[in-house]
């Protein structure tokens, strides 16, 4: 299938965070299945973790997957950019299991709209200035333990004993110190999770207006300032 041209409006970024289990991705695909007139790409910053297959498995027991440094927020930012840009980019695709980077890539194709979701998304100045909708997608602390227990466990093969230990050691303390503060930087706060039809409605009602009066005012891309050189906070 021919890729599809580049919009002839600045692609509209929506950026949607939250705690471990609280029903981003959920979200994020509702999201996606209301806007069928619009073309929507997807990334996540799950897939930008620093490639670690150097450490030692001693070294990689002492790495904090939930603190900032852990991600390559360059290269998001960069791939966020292009895509404003109406470029397509090649996404990393990561391996949990050997913790690092497959050799392998996915094409994010340019389209209206750009949905990507990730834990430390609205942590990060550099990324939240360049979404233009910042979701925080909001569940009680244990509906979101037992989610990570269920998905480490039967995707990424993990013991329950390491996935409670994890959950002890950094994805509390650093959901605490990142996470849950970023909140005050979002623009609808969804509680509930993928649930909260009416929360969801409000979102997509937003873009749809959005988009509109973009189509209406038919900017071009070449005209439209994009961020340079933006990086982690």
């Amino acid at each position: 299938m021919d890729e599809p041209e580049h919009p002839l409006v600045k692609p509209l970024i929506i950026g949607i965070a939250g705690g471990t289990g609280s029903g981003k991705s959920t979200v994020a695909r509702k999201v996606a299945e209301a806007l069928p007139d619009a073309s929507v790409a997807f990334l996540e910053m799950d897939a930008y973790y620093r490639d670690f297959r150097s450490l030692t498995l001693e070294q990689l027991h002492r790495v904090n997957w939930d603190h900032p440094e852990a991600l390559d927020v360059e290269l998001l930012t960069g791939h966020l950019t292009a895509l404003s840009r109406g470029e397509a980019v090649e996404m990393p695709q990561y391996e949990f299991a050997t913790h690092s980077r497959s050799a392998r890539t996915r094409r994010i194709a340019p389209a209206d709209v750009v949905v990507i979701d990730g834990i430390l998304l609205l942590a990060d100045a550099g990324v939240r200035a360049l979404c233009d909708v910042k979701v925080f997608v909001d569940a009680d602390p244990d509906i979101r333990l037992i989610r990570r227990i269920r998905r480490d466990t039967a995707i990424r093969g993990r013991t329950l004993e390491s996935v409670l230990e994890q959950y002890l050691t950094t994805v509390q303390p650093m959901h605490l110190q990142f996470v849950e503060p970023s909140k005050r930087y979002a623009d609808v706060i969804v509680t509930r999770g993928g649930s909260n039809t009416v929360a969801i409605e409000m979102i997509v009602a937003k873009i749809q207006r959005r988009l509109h009066a973009r189509a209406a005012s038919r900017t071009p891309l070449a005209s439209v300032a994009v961020p340079a050189d933006v990086g982690p906070s």
